[in-house]
């Protein structure tokens, strides 16, 4: 029998326990987000038979939480041990967890699941949540760097205070020095380098907050990575590019939307956050530009080549799901939304496209192809102040790394550095 939607609907006809109310809004759901009607069927059966469950015990769903979603888990193991079943049944079992929890958020969104209970926090907690949102709302990073400062704060705390009393007012310089030198012993120089400017980061905010003063965050030292000049980038070379970019099956939803994402790093050397962060409301047809959100929220206006405007509407109208979701670029596979910030699925995409055109890159990452833009334009002669403004860097420093990469070129441009007399 052929499934459909309709097929499913009549899966949750005899249902009689707690989630009977909740089934056909849980199905509609299923279905908005394009789940396939064979793993819709699986988690509708898996769904029931946990309605039995609670049913059964008389648990209401104002009470229920993840405990009662762990209690029905382990039901079978209990009934007949852990040895009876395979890796088979470990790995149905991993779905239904999966499925269930899943039910549980969806609960909540409607409102019928009390939210979960906020953990208790501690002090450390507090002090980490203040800071990432100082982070976030006042100085605007990335939510990378959100992150790496954030994590550097909690392990500085952490060692400090432990479990006692955070008193930041009492910290000295020698506590810094310690945290810097334990962590120097494990990591390599630009680790602890990175370390250490979250650390100040937190500093910063510490003495913002009247906690510590100038003096201790002024002390900080700095670390010596041992090098005088940066590394040389690695760019993909033009060939590879070509090869990744037009390997892409066209013919698919995928090979759409991969093409259309490989031209805008080859062509405009977007940061895969970048791409990331597009929005359908980024694009102006009528004038050919693109707005593009980098970092520390900077929105810049780039023009939209032509070829990368024809793969964008290519896969706009045969590749991209019916979606809400007003992000530009979207997943294949339900639930259908937007590329997930801070994840790799940019890279995913790049690293796809160079093993099915066996390209030996330099590394599989997306950054390869903004270097291979930056390369290309000094070798044709640009300035540095050029491709600066092409990459949207904010300091000559970041853009300075491409002087090394062509000496002859480099002697044709020196006077068009920054700052240079004309």
């Amino acid at each position: 029998m052929e499934q459909s939607i309709e097929n499913v609907n009549l899966l949750v006809t005899g249902a009689t326990g707690p989630l009977t109310k909740q089934l056909d809004a849980y199905i509609a759901w299923l279905d908005r987000n394009q789940y396939a009607i064979s793993l819709m069927r699986i988690k509708v059966l898996q769904v029931l038979a946990f309605d039995r469950w609670l049913e059964r015990r008389d648990i209401a769903l104002d009470n229920l939480d993840e405990n009662h979603i762990l209690r029905y888990q382990r039901r079978l193991s209990r009934r007949y041990g852990s040895r009876k079943y395979g890796l088979r049944h470990i790995e149905t079992r991993r779905r239904e967890l999966f499925n269930l929890k899943q039910l549980l958020d969806f609960l909540r969104q409607q409102g019928v699941c009390a939210l979960s209970p906020a953990a208790q926090q501690t002090p450390i907690d507090i002090i980490a949540s203040g800071f990432e949102h100082h982070l976030r709302s006042e100085r605007g990073l990335a939510n990378g760097t959100v992150s790496r400062y954030t994590t550097t704060a909690r392990q500085f705390l952490a060692d400090r205070f432990g479990d006692s009393t955070v008193s930041l007012h009492t910290l000295l310089l020698a506590d810094v020095i310690e945290f810097i030198r334990q962590q120097a012993a494990h990591l390599q120089p630009c680790a602890v380098k990175s370390e250490v400017t979250g650390l100040r980061s937190f500093l910063r905010y510490a003495q913002y907050c009247g906690e510590i003063s100038a003096q201790l965050v002024a002390s900080v030292p700095s670390v010596a990575t041992w090098t005088t000049t940066p590394k040389l980038p690695k760019a993909i070379s033009a060939e590879h590019a070509k090869r990744a970019i037009d390997g892409c099956d066209t013919h698919t939803a995928d090979g759409l939307r991969d093409r259309a994402v490989l031209l805008i790093l080859s062509r405009l050397g977007l940061r895969a956050g970048e791409v990331i962060k597009l929005r359908l409301d980024d694009i102006d047809w009528d004038v050919a530009q693109l707005r593009v959100h980098g970092k520390g929220r900077h929105e810049s206006l780039l023009p939209l080549p032509a070829d990368v405007g024809k793969a964008i509407a290519a896969y706009l109208k045969s590749g991209r799901p019916a979606s809400d979701d007003r992000s530009l670029f979207l997943r294949s596979i339900a639930p259908i939304r937007g590329l997930k910030e801070d994840s790799d699925a940019v890279g995913a995409i790049v690293k796809r496209a160079l093993r099915r055109a066996k390209v030996d890159a330099p590394h599989m990452g997306s950054h390869q192809f903004r270097h291979a833009l930056a390369v290309g334009m000094l070798q044709r002669g640009a300035s540095l102040f050029e491709i600066g403004e092409v990459l949207r860097h904010r300091s000559p420093q970041s853009t300075s790394i491409y002087a090394r990469v062509d000496v002859e070129a480099l002697r044709t441009i020196v006077f068009a550095w920054p700052g240079e007399a004309k």
